[in-house]
């Protein structure tokens, strides 16, 4: 182990039995050879359980949507690469030279999945407690500035935090049609996002009523909201 992967253990708060797991975890799929997209999968799926029971239990009175919204912000990309700039994770990440070049070490797509990544290893490393407690380190303040306030978002902002916490493009609206007299217009609005096979629609007497009603649709749709909320 090289002094800058002990001085990183340090800063997570965690000493790997398995050194190669840690190196795979900080490996970017531009590098040769095995990457850490597998690492990051697993992660992903810990920090929403780990995340969704912090919120859970902080907030016993929050309805299924509003604890929905309230991981979403806690897990988005964002959030995640500032984590990982505290760390000064971009500093030990393994980059393909082209990657490397561009600046990639700063990218926060590429910061947050390494830090998914180093979660997952944990668990691979030393199982779900030890996972959990590191995450639950990590995002401490985070959560503790977290208020139920933080959900009255408008649907088109619950959309756009909730693909940027999964690192997708924006979603993109269109109107397709607009029916009435002038003086009351009703707009048809689609919105397309690429993880859904299929646009929602929304409908108002203008065309911001209409995508936000588009974007509460794509929000059911993903299993995010149930409507209810």
């Amino acid at each position: 182990m090289t002094v800058s992967l002990a001085r990183l253990e340090r800063l997570l708060g965690y000493t790997f039995k398995d050194q190669e797991l840690m190196v795979l975890a900080l490996t970017h799929r531009s590098f040769a050879g095995r990457n850490n997209e597998r690492l990051e999968f697993l992660g992903d799926a810990i920090l929403n359980f780990v995340a969704g029971e912090a919120l859970f239990e902080r907030f016993p009175q929050a309805r299924e949507g509003q604890l929905s919204r309230l991981r979403a912000r806690l897990v988005k990309g964002e959030t995640l690469a500032v984590l990982a700039r505290g760390f000064g994770l971009g500093e030990y990440l393994r980059l393909g030279s082209g990657e490397l070049k561009s600046g990639g070490f700063r990218r926060e797509s590429i910061l947050a999945d390494a830090l998914e990544a180093l979660i997952g290893a944990i668990y691979l490393d030393a199982g779900m407690e030890a996972a959990k407690e590191r995450v639950t380190a990590w995002l401490t303040s985070e959560i503790e500035s977290l208020t139920l306030v933080d959900t009255n978002k408008d649907p088109k902002t619950r959309l756009q935090e909730f693909l940027q916490s999964r690192g997708c493009e924006l979603p993109r609206y269109e109107v397709v049609d607009i029916q009435g007299e002038p003086h009351c217009r009703v707009f048809f609005v689609e919105c397309e996002i690429t993880l859904l096979n299929e646009k929602s629609r929304g409908q108002g007497v203008s065309r911001r009523i209409a995508e936000q009603v588009a974007a509460a649709a794509a929000l059911i749709a993903l299993g995010v909201e149930n409507g209810h909320d």
